[in-house]
C-alpha cells in the first residue's frame, strides 16, 4: 500500500471563458503519465496526459494547472517555455496550442492548426524550437511559425517532395540553417534567413529514411534515427557515433549534456560525446516502469515515466526521488463513491457490452484510490488478491470502514480499514454463493451491481450465470435466486442495482430491461422492457437506475430516459409501465434526452437529477425533469470529457463528482441530504448585497419541511416544501419581482408541525 504526503498546492489562477464560476469547481487529475518536460531557469515544466505541473528546482514548490484553470483536457504532446517572453506553449495531439502568459496567468487557446483544412490525424504538435522570437512548431504535416511578440502565426512550410505534407519530429538551427528531422522522409535543410521557406524547393534533403530527432549540441549537429543510431554531421553527411538497443523516444540537449531517452534507458553524453551515464529503469524499484522523456537541471536528471510521474536523481548518486502531485492513479476513472467523508475510485471495468476482456485489452490489473480530503491513498493491484476488472464500490452504511469492490472478473473484494481482507469467489462462498461462468476460465466471476438492504445484507448481481441474483447476509451466509421467470435461460448480464423503501431490488441489464425482485412477496420478479405492453422502455439496454425522493424510479437506457411513477407499483401492479418526460422547447413538445445514451443518474438532496451521458456531458434537471438547470460540457465548463462514466454526490457537502474518460472534477452543488432535525439550519449569503446575483440557500433542513418567507410586516413572499436538506430562494415574490431591501423572516416547520425554526435574512438592494 502506498501513501503519499499531501502538498497544499498553489493552483495557478488563470481566467477563462467558462460561463460557470470556476470557484465552484475542483479538479482531481492524475499527473502520472508524463508526455513531455522542459527545464528553464529554476523551474521544471511538466506536461502530463492533460494537465500541467511545475516544480521549482530550488525551493521544491509544486503547482498545477488543469481544466479548472482553463486548460484543455485534450491529450498533450509537447511543452515549451520561453524565458525571454515569459510564455509557456502547450501542444496537443489534435493540433490545439495553448499559450500561458506567466505575467498575468492568462490562457490563450490557439486553434489555427485545428482549423486548417488538413486531415485531422496529421495535426499533432511534436516539438517547439524558438529562434529570434519565432517559435518553429514541428507538426505531423510540416512546420509552422509562431511569433511570440504578436501571438500570431506566420508561414507554414510543407517541406516534402513537391510540397507534400510530411511529419516533422524536431527542428534545430545550425550554422545559419534550419534542419528538420522527419519521421519517414529524411532530414531537410534550408537557409534560416531565406524569406521563401514556404517554397519546398528551398529545402534540400541531406539524409534519407526516418529520424526521431535533431539537436545542435555545442559545435556539433547531432541526429538520431528511428532505430536508435546516434549520428553526427560531418560537413556533407551524417556518420554514426553509437547505436542504441531501443527506439529513441526523446532527444534533447540541456546544460551542456545530450540526453537520449528510450523505453528503459536514459543515456547522457558530455560535450565530447562521451557517454557518462546510462540510467536503467531497473534501477528504480518499481515493477515494469517505462520512461518517456528526460532532462537535466542543476546537476540533477529528471525522468518522465508512462505511469509513475517524474523521478529525480543527482548524476553522481543512485537515490531516486519521486515527484508527483497528489491525485488518482489514472484519469480514465470508471466508478466512484463519494457518499462518505472519503472518495473512493476504481478504474474498471468492462466495455459497453459488459465484456471485461475487451476493456484495455483484457481484465485489467488496476489499483484502487482513496481520497480522505487531506491525502490520496493508493492500494496497488499487488495487494488486491489479484482482483481484476474492478467496476463498482459499495460501502456498508453501518460501517464506512467496510468497503466492497465489485469485480467483473474475480468476484467481490472486501476491504476493512483500507486493507483488502477477502476476495469472495466460487472457491469460498459455498454451493449457494458465487459461481463461475460455464465454459470460461474457472476464475471468471462477474459481479457488478451491489447494494445493502436495511437489515445489513449485501445484494449482488452476478452476470452470465444461473441464479445470478445473490445475497451475502449479515450473518455471513450466502443465498442465490434463480431467474428463469425473467428469462428462460436464467442468465442475464447485469449493470447497476438499487433497493427501494419496500426492499425491492431493481437491477439494470444489458438486453433484458430492468428487473425488480422482492423476496418478501413470494420471491416475485417483474420486468420492465421495450414495448407499450411490456414497460415502454426505449431500449432493453438499461444503463442507469435511480430512486428519487418521491419514490419514482428513473431509468436511463441506451436510447433515452423513462420514469416509473412509483416503486410501490411493484407491490400492486402485474405489469410495470414507464413514461417519458415531455418538455416544451420552443413551444414544441419533445421527449427529455430523446435517444441519448445515458450512463448514470444521481438524485441530489433537492430531488434534482444529475444525468450523465456517453457523449453529451452532464445534465442537471429539476425534480420533475421539466427544467434543465445546467448542461455541463467541455465547451462551457471544466468538465474534461463529454463521456461520463460515473456521478456521485457527497450528501453532507453537496459536492457533485464527475468521473470521465479524461479525468475527474467536482462541482460545488447547493443541494444536500436531509437532516434528522432543524438544529443546524443555516442561511447564506446573509446579508444579500447589491452585487450578488445568485440565490439564497437555506440548508440543514429536514425532508418535507415547510418553508415560508415573509417581510417584516408579515406579507408572505415565498413558500415551498423541502425535498432534501437545502432549498433555494431567488429573492423574488413568488417569481414575479425582486423583493425590496429589508429583513425577511424565514419560518420552518416539520411536516408534523412539532419541530420549528425561525431564521432571518437581510436583503440590500
Amino acid at each position: 500500500m502506498k501513501k503519499y504526503s499531501f502538498f497544499f498546492f498553489f493552483l495557478l489562477s488563470m481566467p477563462f471563458s467558462f460561463s460557470q464560476n470556476s470557484a465552484l469547481w475542483k479538479g482531481y487529475f492524475s499527473y502520472n503519465e508524463i508526455k513531455d518536460l522542459f527545464q528553464s531557469g529554476d523551474k521544471l515544466f511538466v506536461a502530463s496526459e492533460n494537465a500541467l505541473f511545475y516544480k521549482n528546482t530550488i525551493s521544491g514548490e509544486i503547482s498545477t494547472t488543469n481544466t479548472v484553470d482553463g486548460l484543455s483536457a485534450q491529450t498533450i504532446s509537447s511543452i515549451y517555455h520561453s524565458p525571454n517572453f515569459k510564455k509557456t506553449l502547450v501542444g496537443y495531439e489534435n493540433g490545439l496550442m495553448i499559450v500561458i502568459n506567466e505575467k498575468d496567468k492568462s490562457i490563450l487557446n490557439v486553434v489555427d492548426i485545428i482549423n486548417r483544412a488538413l486531415p485531422s490525424n496529421i495535426k499533432r504538435i511534436n516539438h517547439f524550437m524558438e529562434y529570434n522570437g519565432i517559435v518553429y512548431i514541428s507538426c505531423d504535416f510540416g512546420i509552422v511559425q509562431y511569433n511570440l511578440s504578436t501571438l500570431l502565426f506566420g508561414d507554414t512550410y510543407f517541406i516534402g517532395d513537391f510540397g507534400a505534407q510530411i511529419s516533422v519530429a524536431q527542428t534545430t538551427i545550425y550554422e545559419g540553417s534550419i534542419y528538420a528531422s522527419t519521421k519517414f522522409n529524411g532530414i531537410r535543410k534550408a537557409d534560416i534567413n531565406n524569406p521563401n521557406l514556404n517554397d519546398y524547393n528551398q529545402w534540400a534533403t541531406v539524409a534519407d529514411f526516418g529520424w526521431s530527432g535533431i539537436e545542435t549540441f555545442e559545435t556539433n549537429l547531432l541526429s538520431i534515427t528511428n532505430q536508435g543510431n546516434l549520428q553526427k554531421w560531418q560537413g556533407n553527411s551524417f556518420v554514426t557515433i553509437t547505436s542504441l538497443s531501443q527506439t529513441p523516444l526523446d532527444f534533447r540537449e540541456n546544460e551542456g549534456f545530450l540526453i537520449v531517452t528510450t523505453l528503459n534507458h536514459v543515456y547522457i553524453y558530455n560535450t565530447s560525446l562521451i557517454q557518462i551515464a546510462d540510467i536503467n529503469s531497473s534501477q528504480i524499484q518499481i515493477d515494469k516502469i517505462q520512461f518517456t522523456c528526460a532532462t537535466i537541471s542543476n546537476g540533477s536528471i529528471y525522468i518522465g515515466t508512462l505511469e509513475n510521474g517524474i523521478f529525480r536523481k543527482e548524476l553522481d548518486t543512485s537515490i531516486f526521488e519521486n515527484i508527483l502531485p497528489e491525485g488518482p492513479v489514472r484519469n480514465d476513472v470508471f466508478a466512484i463513491n463519494a457518499k462518505t467523508k472519503n472518495l473512493w475510485v476504481v478504474y474498471g471495468g468492462y466495455n459497453q457490452f459488459y465484456n471485461p476482456y475487451d476493456f484495455y485489452s483484457g481484465p485489467t490489473k488496476f489499483s484502487i484510490s482513496k481520497f480522505n480530503k487531506q491525502s490520496w491513498l493508493e492500494i496497488p493491484y499487488e495487494e488486491l488478491s489479484e482482483a481484476r476488472a474492478l467496476s463498482r464500490i459499495t460501502i456498508n452504511p453501518n460501517n464506512e470502514n467496510q468497503v466492497f469492490i465489485s469485480s467483473m472478473y474475480s468476484g467481490l473484494l472486501k476491504l476493512e480499514n483500507d486493507v483488502p481482507t477477502t476476495l469472495f469467489n466460487a472457491k469460498n462462498t459455498g454451493t449457494d454463493g458465487l459461481t463461475s461462468i460455464v465454459g470460461v476460465v474457472p476464475d471468471d466471476v462477474r459481479v457488478n451491481g451491489a447494494a445493502f438492504d436495511k437489515a445489513g445484507n449485501l445484494w449482488l448481481a452476478s452476470s452470465l450465470v444461473k441464479k445470478g441474483l445473490k445475497v451475502f447476509k449479515a450473518n455471513g451466509q450466502w443465498q442465490s435466486y434463480p431467474l428463469e421467470s425473467v428469462k428462460p435461460s436464467g442468465v442475464l448480464n447485469f449493470g447497476s442495482m438499487v433497493i427501494d423503501k419496500n426492499g425491492t431490488k431493481w437491477m439494470s441489464t444489458l438486453n433484458d430491461g430492468v428487473v425488480g425482485f422482492n423476496e418478501s412477496y413470494n420471491n416475485t420478479f417483474k420486468v420492465i422492457k421495450e414495448g407499450l405492453d411490456a414497460g415502454n422502455l426505449p431500449s432493453n439496454d438499461a444503463k442507469a437506475i435511480a430512486i428519487d425522493n418521491r419514490n419514482q424510479l428513473w431509468i436511463g437506457t441506451r436510447k433515452g430516459l423513462r420514469v416509473l411513477s412509483s416503486v410501490d407499483n411493484f407491490l400492486s401492479t402485474n405489469q410495470l409501465n414507464t413514461a417519458p418526460i415531455i418538455i416544451l422547447e420552443e413551444n414544441l413538445a419533445q421527449e427529455l434526452l430523446f435517444e441519448q445514451l445515458i450512463t448514470d443518474i444521481v438524485v441530489d438532496g433537492a430531488n434534482n437529477k444529475w444525468i450523465g451521458t456517453a457523449d453529451s456531458g452532464v445534465f442537471l434537471v429539476s425534480s420533475d425533469g421539466q427544467q434543465t438547470i445546467h448542461h455541463f460540457t467541455i465547451n462551457n465548463s471544466p468538465l474534461p470529457s463529454n463521456t461520463i462514466n460515473d456521478i456521485d454526490i457527497n450528501g453532507e457537502t453537496g459536492e457533485v463528482f464527475f468521473a470521465t474518460t479524461k479525468g475527474m472534477v467536482s462541482y460545488k452543488g447547493t443541494s444536500t441530504d436531509a437532516n434528522e432535525n432543524l438544529n443546524n439550519v443555516y442561511v447564506y449569503p446573509n446579508p444579500v448585497r447589491p452585487e450578488f446575483t445568485g440565490t439564497v440557500k437555506i440548508t440543514g433542513l429536514i425532508d418535507k419541511a415547510t418553508i415560508k418567507i415573509a417581510d417584516i410586516e408579515g406579507n408572505l413572499v415565498y413558500e415551498t416544501t423541502s425535498e432534501g436538506g437545502t432549498i433555494e430562494w431567488d429573492t423574488t415574490a413568488f417569481g414575479k419581482y425582486k423583493v425590496a431591501s429589508g429583513v425577511y423572516m424565514i419560518f420552518i416547520s416539520a411536516q408534523d408541525g412539532i419541530e420549528t425554526k425561525v431564521k432571518k435574512v437581510m436583503i440590500i438592494r
